[in-house]
């Protein structure tokens, strides 16, 4: 192979990324649903004819993470794509991560019909069935309690659209419209990645083309293994709790050897008949985060990023969750408490490069209903942002395995029966420190129609830690109010009815501090 020059490499992997990055504006710009053109929940990646990430749009770590396991469960069932066919799976036990994320993969060809590599996009829809708006119930006990699941299945051919897939998954969904018109948003993302591939082939040719994404993965792990070698060799241990009865405990042990890391999950409870449980993709997912926060964050992120890190985690636990234990919450929650469980591990390592703890939570809200008048909100809040060695931690933004935007009031209220209240600051609720935590925000909305509600939070019961001195941040607060004015509190996961007039409210943990005090 012809070796690429440090010039050529950077203006390839740029071309790379620039290509998901276009492909996320299309999503976002065709979609229908607020919680995809608003909140950017969605993500895009490029692989090559191997399945192997070549390159990702700066988007949603737990999608991107988890979306490589997708695309080897595509290829393993249809082999090779042929020109036209675009495969969508949502199934989390096979590369998935949670049901109402659904993932469509295409392959992308030249005019010979020469495969080049594939594009995929991966989106929160905000209903797929199950027992509750949103499909995300606390009450779930399987994963068939929370929708319809999705093994990899042709939604397209070279014939265009399969309209019976898509009437299939709109049939299943509380609101069908908003589903087809998501879904021909996802097409569209991957039509403008195949477009833009088969631009940088046309100038570069298919050989080169090949070549260079091999290369830019091989200065990824070069670039990585060099960060790796910086930490000192040892084994660091860590563990964390779910708040989930008297809490779940989740374990770690960090193994660092020249320029190889190990994860090993032993010792972690086993999965909950709740729906936290984390199947492995999203374990995986959760410790490429920290690897790469931790090491060469600034490397090109693709498959040649994670070849010096290996992560273990016994199945039919928390962490590697067997079917058919329900994942819905495991996503969003579950990943949150990895991350912390392994930023304290590495902590012991580099503390001097390890910031405390953020929010460590989603802050998960659904809203919706079904009959006549359908609809379906859902958004996850920021919060306060730990604070780092060499900074105070940000207020009210989107921390570790999620990185959304917010709904806009004006967004929420002109498509939803709903109302807000307040959207401010928390203020004071991060955690004391040289570098303060972040604070975090509040929310509160009031429901214009009889509806339900769905809340999937922690870090109620413990707060975000601070770490070399730094005080702990504040937990966060769910709070209902009824159209009579009182005030409930809130446990950190249920589902409930809500009646025309009442209110939620939802404050949003605080980030821990760095550093004693001064």
């Amino acid at each position: 192979m012809t070796e690429l020059s440090g010039v050529e490499l950077e203006v390839f992997r740029h071309a790379l990324a620039g290509v998901a990055e276009e492909m996320g504006v299309a999503l976002r710009r065709a979609a229908y649903s607020p919680n995809i053109k608003e909140r950017a929940d969605c993500s895009a990646a490029v692989f090559d004819p191997d399945g192997e990430m070549v390159a990702q749009a700066e988007h949603i770590p737990v999608h991107l993470g988890a979306m490589p396991a997708s695309v080897r469960a595509v290829l393993d069932t249809y082999g090779a794509l042929q020109p036209g066919q675009q495969v969508c799976v949502n199934d989390p036990y096979l590369g998935g991560t949670h049901l109402p994320d659904l993932t469509i993969v295409a392959g992308v060809f030249t005019s010979s019909d020469k495969l080049l590599g594939y594009v995929a996009n991966r989106a929160h829809h905000a209903d797929v069935g199950g027992a509750a708006p949103g499909s995300m119930p606390a009450t779930a006990t399987d994963i068939a309690m929370e929708g319809l699941r999705i093994p990899p299945i042709l939604i397209a051919d070279a014939d265009g659209e399969r309209g019976d897939v898509v009437r299939l998954i709109a049939a299943n969904s509380r609101t069908p419209g908003e589903r087809r018109g998501d879904l021909r948003a996802q097409f569209a993302a991957n039509h403008v990645g195949a477009r833009r591939l088969r631009e940088i082939a046309g100038r570069m040719g298919t050989a080169r083309l090949h070549e260079a994404m091999a290369a830019v993965c091989d200065y990824s792990d070069r670039r990585v293994r060099a960060a790796v070698v910086e930490i000192p060799d040892g084994c660091y241990r860590n563990r964390d709790l779910l708040e989930i009865g008297a809490g779940v405990t989740i374990r770690a042990a960090v193994t660092v050897a020249g320029d190889e890391v190990t994860i090993d999950f032993d010792g972690t409870d086993p999965q909950v008949p709740v729906n936290l449980n984390a199947v492995f993709a999203v374990t995986l997912s959760s410790a490429m985060f920290v690897f790469r926060m931790l090491t060469d964050p600034d490397a090109p992120p693709n498959a040649g990023c994670y070849r010096s890190l290996h992560v273990r985690a016994p199945e039919g636990s928390v962490v590697h969750a067997r079917f058919p234990a329900p994942t819905a919450a495991g996503n969003v929650e579950t990943s949150q408490r990895i991350v912390d469980v392994l930023l304290g591990a590495f902590a012991q390592a580099i503390p001097e490069r390890v910031p405390a703890a953020s929010q460590g939570t989603m802050n998960n809200l659904l809203i919706g209903a079904g009959g006549d008048q359908p609809f379906s909100y859902y958004e996850t809040l920021g919060g306060g942002e730990g604070g780092t060695p060499g900074r105070a931690g940000m207020s009210g933004v989107h921390t570790g395995m999620t990185n959304t935007r917010n709904t806009p009031a004006e967004a929420m209220e002109l498509d939803y029966p709903l109302r807000v209240w307040r959207y401010e600051l928390r203020s004071s609720s991060g955690g004391a420190g040289r570098h303060p935590g972040g604070d975090g925000l509040i929310r509160e909305i009031e429901v214009l129609a009889d509806c339900t509600l769905t809340v999937q939070s922690e870090r109620r019961e413990h707060p975000p830690w601070g770490l070399g001195g730094g005080r702990s941040g504040a937990v966060g607060r769910n709070i209902l109010r009824p159209a009579d004015g009182t005030e409930v509190a809130l446990p950190s996961k249920g589902t409930w009815q809500l009646h025309r007039g009442d209110r939620v409210r939802i404050e949003t943990p605080g980030g821990g501090g760095w550093g004693a005090p001064l």
